[in-house]
């Protein structure tokens, strides 16, 4: 351990443990989950994000754009896109910025193929919720949009800015610590971008 990591006290070592297990366990039962859902409508968890996206701008984004969005390199989306345009449910056009570049966006198909997976998810949320111990949402929502802020936090310091690009837009506001919060002095260093997960070890297409 170097001298510029904190040493933990027994017990906060204890719920660090607890909370990477936690973590841990839930990102791996959303992934199971999610790709059920998303197997049912025939893409990949990675197509399912990319048709998200673009469902949610609801126009045609640049390349750069969307990889950004995505938190993935721009070879992993090109990858996913042409897949996608395979299937007819994404197309390029022209940018009318720019004659060199060009825009992607949803066709007809794909407008219907992303609704689909929304719902699904939409389902999957609903259905935790009302297993909640007293059907109360709003304590675990509230509890973790605090874990949000706090591992934005946490990360900033060894990584500006990157949380945000990792989050979709709809979730970066409510990341975002109040102005008056003192920001975090040294926060653990966090590791890597990658395209592949690091729990289940899965390219992203």
């Amino acid at each position: 351990m170097s001298e510029s990591t904190p040493r933990l006290s027994k017990p906060l070592g204890h719920d660090a443990t607890r909370l990477r297990e936690c973590i841990r366990a839930l990102v791996r039962r959303f992934a199971v989950a999610e790709r059920a859902d998303v197997e049912c409508c025939g893409v990949t968890v990675a197509q399912a994000a990319t048709l998200e996206a673009l469902l949610r701008h609801d126009g045609a984004l640049r390349l750069g754009e969307l990889s950004t969005l995505l938190g993935i390199s721009p070879s992993t989306l090109t990858r996913n896109l042409a897949r996608l345009e395979e299937r007819r449910l994404v197309e390029r056009v022209a940018d009318p910025a720019d004659r060199r570049a060009s825009r992607v966006q949803l066709t007809a198909a794909g407008r219907a193929a992303a609704g689909e997976v929304e719902q699904l998810e939409q389902q999957l949320a609903a259905a935790i919720l009302a297993n909640l111990p007293g059907a109360d949402a709003e304590p675990v929502l509230q509890s973790l949009q605090d874990l949000l802020i706090a591992t934005r936090i946490a990360t900033e310091s060894c990584c500006p800015g990157a949380f945000d690009h990792l989050m979709a837009d709809g979730a970066r506001g409510c990341c975002r610590p109040p102005a008056s919060r003192p920001p975090a002095s040294h926060g653990p260093r966090a590791g890597t971008g990658t395209d592949r997960d690091p729990d289940t070890g899965d390219d992203d297409d």
